[in-house]
């Protein structure tokens, strides 16, 4: 096998479990937010967001559960998405178009969580934190796409040497 395939498929590989665990992780939110404010003093500016943001979920929880059908949606589009890096996995350089669809939504998460964060009162820092999800994901698309790259310009120098 290639070499560059076969990295293209162990960076897809990462990529595709992160978005799936970063779905799983969507679901039991009130669980383990109650288990990270355990670990977190109040005292510290963490602490108080993590404590008020579990006051908020398990509120809502409590009063009006089917607003947390939102994060079941969330985790089912990360699913959605882990599913859509199957086609590049199996033919990287057919499927190119989804590693820049990719790269493109992991761009997208700087504007947005600036931008949803600022209407949402969500504390600079933690924008931030959201900002780090898209810039890590983008890296692993960014290695695969220059590894297409790579192929595509072996496949065209061959087809110009025959």
């Amino acid at each position: 096998m290639d070499i560059e395939i076969k990295r293209i498929r162990n960076w897809l590989a990462f990529f595709i479990a992160a978005l799936l665990i970063s779905g799983v992780t969507a679901i039991p939110v009130e669980a383990e937010l109650d288990f990270l404010s355990r670990f977190f003093s109040i005292n510290t500016a963490t602490g108080k967001w993590i404590t008020t943001v579990n006051i908020g979920i398990s509120n809502t929880n409590n009063e009006y559960p089917f607003l947390l059908y939102g994060y079941d949606w969330l985790a089912f589009a990360h699913f959605v998405l882990a599913i859509l890096f199957i086609g590049p996995y199996k033919d990287p350089v057919r499927n190119k178009w989804v590693i820049e669809f990719g790269m493109y939504c992991c761009l997208l998460v700087l504007p947005y969580a600036f931008i949803a964060g600022y209407f949402r009162d969500i504390p600079i820092g933690w924008q931030l934190i959201d900002c780090l999800f898209g810039i890590i994901g983008l890296v692993p698309l960014i290695i695969c796409r220059n590894a297409i790259k790579n192929i595509e310009r072996r496949q065209n120098e061959y087809s110009h040497e025959n």
